[in-house]
This record gives structure tokens, C-alpha cells and sequence, in this order.
């Protein structure tokens, strides 16, 4: 039985890459059903390839195959996994840490390193520069199509061994819940943090209420003011910062019809820190 296969990359859609990796997998089995994540990450952004994936795939049915490529290390040694989730789905990607919040938030339940001398196009074995078609591809579309099963992917490996990216984890001191920017809500500019909302919650913050925020990049403060913890963008004033919880069950920060990491140049990752705690006045 067929299994929806769904890819993403950095290679955007300026040119024909993608394109080639649809072709492989339709000269596989044209019958696939193939849907893109994205193909906008950030070039060489292994961090925001990983966050992307935990976005999406528990939405998706049990089976599904995703393929990831975001693989500054094509061509070198870096390895060619396959994993099944906890849940079910199966993820195919370069073991860079691509798979870090999989790995922590739904769990990998097996791991594969990928045969090549099978799983890998014919005739391109001298192509060293587009795994993403030559390999990712063509595996995900055999896998998804049922030509070959999970074991046949190839041998398995230690799940301890699949590569993960440092993570600074969120934390409550007092009233005050801590966390890392971890990502960007691309199009509208707002910060989604680590900060889970339970964890927020035992601050005793309630809708409404006006909250201190403060944003530091590595020692630097970029960021500190008052603003409101809502429920929706429409509990504020256009134009006004706002607290809210994002799709993830975390904690995020936004200005209402528009860019909060525009307006004061956030980045993300592991030197962006943030401070969230009730505002008790001056």
C-alpha cells in the first residue's frame, strides 16, 4: 500500500533541483502521492530543517515518508539514515541533526544507515553534489511505494548514534520561564520559543495580563519591555506586541500585522535567549 511522501530542502524553487527529485521519485512509481514541507529553509540550516520537521510531521498519517535535504556535508563522510518515529512515520535525511527534535519530542523507535549498493538511482554512483535526488529521493519513493520495506533501507544502527544539535533547554526560576528563540514564523516575523506553555502557565501569568520580556543575543540585551500576554492577534491593537501560544504549544511573541523579528533584527538559535515573567510594576 501506498504511503504519502513529502520532501523538504533548501534548494528553494528558482530552479530545476526539486523538480528532479519529483521526477526520480514519479520514475519510481508514478502513482505516488508527493507534497512539499517546504523548500525555503535557510541554505545550510540544519537547525531550522529539524524545527520544521517536528512542525509537521505527527499532522501527517501513520507510514508517511519524508524526505529532508538540507546537507551542507554532501560528499563527505557524513552518514545517509532512515528512521522510523515512535509514531509510526519515517523520516530520510543526512545524519547531521536534522532529526534533533524528532529524535527528542516524538522519539525514534529504529534506525537505518542507507544501502546504497541498492537504495541509490542508476548511473549516478560518479555524483557526489545532489544525494537529495540520487539517494533521498529515490529511497523515500521506493520506501513509500512499498517496493522495499523499512529493514531493506538498509542495516540498522544504534538509535544513540543519530546525530543531535546542542539545545539549551527552557526553565522556571521564580516567576520567570526562560527559554531559546528557536525559530521564526517566516512570513509574519514572529519569534516561536522553547518555552512550553505549561511551563509558562506556573508563572502565574493570565490572558490579559502585562508581561516583561527581555531578549539578549549571547550577553547583549536587544529587547526589554512590557507587553500583553493574548489569546489572539485580534486582543491588541495593530501595530501592538503580543505574548501567544503558536500552533507547537509553546510560547511566542509577535506585533500584531506585523514583524517583531524585522522591527528589532531577532535572529534565532542558541545565543538568542528570551525571559518571560509576569510584570508586577514599577
Amino acid at each position: 500500500m501506498r504511503k504519502p511522501l513529502v520532501f523538504q530542502s533548501d534548494f528553494g524553487m528558482s530552479d530545476g533541483a526539486v523538480s528532479a527529485m519529483y521526477g526520480v521519485a514519479y520514475g519510481v512509481d508514478p502513482q505516488l502521492l508527493i507534497s512539499n514541507l517546504t523548500h525555503d529553509i535557510v541554505p545550510y540550516n540544519i537547525w531550522e530543517a529539524s524545527y520544521r520537521l517536528i512542525q509537521t510531521v505527527s499532522y501527517w498519517p501513520e507510514g508517511t515518508v519524508f524526505v529532508s535535504v538540507v546537507d551542507p556535508g554532501v560528499g563527505s563522510t557524513r552518514r545517509s539514515i532512515a528512521v522510523r518515529t515512535m509514531d509510526g512515520h519515517f523520516v530520510i535525511t543526512p545524519d547531521n541533526g536534522t532529526l534533533t527534535h524528532v529524535k527528542r519530542m516524538c522519539g525514534i523507535a529504529e534506525a537505518r544507515i542507507i544501502d546504497e549498493t541498492t537504495n541509490r538511482l542508476k548511473g549516478s554512483s560518479e555524483s557526489y553534489t545532489f544525494h537529495g535526488r540520487d539517494i533521498y529521493a529515490y529511497t523515500g519513493a521506493r520506501l513509500a511505494s512499498g517496493i522495499i520495506t523499512f529493514e531493506q533501507v538498509g542495516p540498522a544502527v544504534d538509535i544513540g548514534s543519530v546525530i543531535e544539535l546542542p539545545v539549551v533547554e527552557a526553565r522556571l526560576e521564580g516567576n520567570t520561564a526562560t527559554g531559546t528563540i528557536d525559530v521564526l514564523d517566516v512570513r509574519f516575523g514572529s519569534l516561536w520559543t522553547n518555552i512550553p506553555r505549561e511551563m509558562f502557565l506556573k508563572t502565574g501569568a493570565k490572558y490579559g495580563d502585562k508581561l516583561s520580556i527581555t531578549i539578549e543575543n549571547d550577553t547583549r540585551t536587544v529587547y526589554r519591555n512590557i507587553i500583553t500576554y493574548a489569546r489572539s492577534f485580534a486582543d491588541v491593537y495593530v501595530g501592538e506586541a503580543l505574548v501567544y501560544v503558536n500552533s507547537l504549544d509553546c510560547m511566542a511573541v509577535a506585533i500584531n500585522q506585523g514583524s517583531f523579528a524585522r522591527a528589532y533584527n531577532i535572529g534565532t538559535g542558541n545565543s538568542w535567549r528570551i525571559a518571560i515573567s509576569p510584570f508586577r510594576g514599577f
